[in-house]
């Protein structure tokens, strides 16, 4: 495995990815059709909780740490282009959809920072403050949506906030208020219409139709959440993990061992199905066939595959010790599952569930692969 490459291979990008080592402040470049790494890159700073986004042409990864670094890595060098350190503590970010604009979400301070894609230059700040007391909310839940907006949630506020961007220097914000307590997480769909907030500090989620944003926020899914858990909740599932699968998505229900079926145009509950444990993420394949779930403490070692047609479990595996994320190859023959505790990346065929490779890696956490680029919300 190179350390870097001086000169780029003459190659594309379609199947490149990257897999975060938050051990060691390093990714591995990893190519998902030889299932190999080849390139290592250090130096990105606290990756205990980092995600990425890529540019457009996928060559590009834009790596937000927890440490507030925000990283633009050459996946074709293998290096880091640009860095910037823009906050005290970093939780993820968002790129927009014309691929000009970064968006990262801060807890401290609280707000959203807007950078040039191309220099990683401060373009806005967007601090989040609420109430009369001049006080700034966390932000969680950061999303990029069509027309070059971002959405994004305010933690102690109970808020949600769009920002239009087509004017980068001159956003225009719409404040949503009281749309439930402690919003910690969000999400948008894949056609980027509806933006959902869930809510920790409550039962059920807030749904946005961006649409029709007049319509103001509304909540749905009062079963879901957690004033009601039946079971203490190990670790919150992260929204992003939801399944898509034709009308209805898959969802990881808190503090309960169950995934809830939800119809995507009346935004009802119309189905649970019993798991294993607590689930974290719950990913479909990308035809819809399947959805793979994994678990919080003490059932991380465990991945269960649901048939999407029976609603049932098909196959539960053991991939190692602690499972933190999975992604699945562009076209859904494979899918790659991190092992922290093991330092490995497993990688397994979807038919026939055989392992199909072993990728060493320090303590691997979030994977992501480079068909990204040209999703809503990813």
């Amino acid at each position: 495995m190179l350390g870097a490459c001086s000169t780029p291979v003459l190659r594309g990008t379609g199947d490149l990815g990257v897999v975060i080592e938050r051990a060691t402040g390093s990714v591995q470049i990893v190519d998902t059709s030889k299932q190999t790494a080849i390139a290592q890159v250090n130096g990105l700073g606290d990756l205990s909780h980092a995600s990425l986004v890529y540019s457009r042409d996928g060559r590009y990864a834009y790596v937000f740490g927890r440490d507030g670094g925000l990283s633009k890595v050459d996946l074709l060098r293998g290096v880091i282009e640009r860095r910037v350190i823009q906050a005290g503590n970093s939780i993820g970010g968002a790129i927009s959809q014309d691929g000009k604009l970064l968006a990262a979400q801060n807890y401290a301070p609280g707000g959203v920072k807007i950078f040039s894609a191309d220099t990683l230059e401060l373009i806005a700040d967007i601090p989040a403050v609420y109430g009369n007391d001049g006080l700034r909310s966390k932000v969680v839940g950061l999303a990029d949506a069509p027309g070059n907006r971002f959405v994004w949630s305010l933690f102690d506020a109970g808020e949600i906030w769009v920002g239009d961007f087509t004017e980068p220097g001159k956003p225009r914000i719409k404040k949503f208020k009281n749309i439930g307590r402690e919003p910690y997480d969000g999400l948008i769909t894949p056609n980027g219409r509806y933006y959902l907030a869930g809510l920790f500090g409550e039962d059920g989620m807030a749904l946005l139709d961006l649409w029709h944003p007049e319509q103001g926020v509304r909540r749905i899914l009062d079963g879901y959440g957690r004033g009601q858990e039946k079971l203490p909740v190990f670790k919150m599932p992260h929204l992003r993990g939801w399944a898509v699968a034709g009308r209805h998505a898959y969802l990881p229900a808190v503090g309960h061992h169950e995934v809830l079926v939800v119809d995507m145009e009346t935004w009802r509950e119309v189905g649970r199905i019993k798991v294993s444990s607590q689930p974290v993420f719950v990913i479909a394949r990308p035809d819809g066939r399947q959805v793979w779930v994994i678990y919080a403490f003490p059932d991380n070692g465990k991945v269960d595959v649901i048939d999407v047609e029976s609603r049932s479990i098909i196959k539960q595996l053991a991939p190692g010790r602690t499972v933190l994320h999975m992604e699945f190859a562009p076209r859904g023959e494979s899918v790659w599952v991190s092992v922290r505790d093991d330092n490995r990346v497993m990688v397994y065929d979807t038919e026939n569930f055989a392992q199909r490779g072993v990728l060493p890696a320090e303590s691997p956490s979030g994977i992501f692969f480079t068909h990204r680029a040209a999703r809503t919300g990813f």
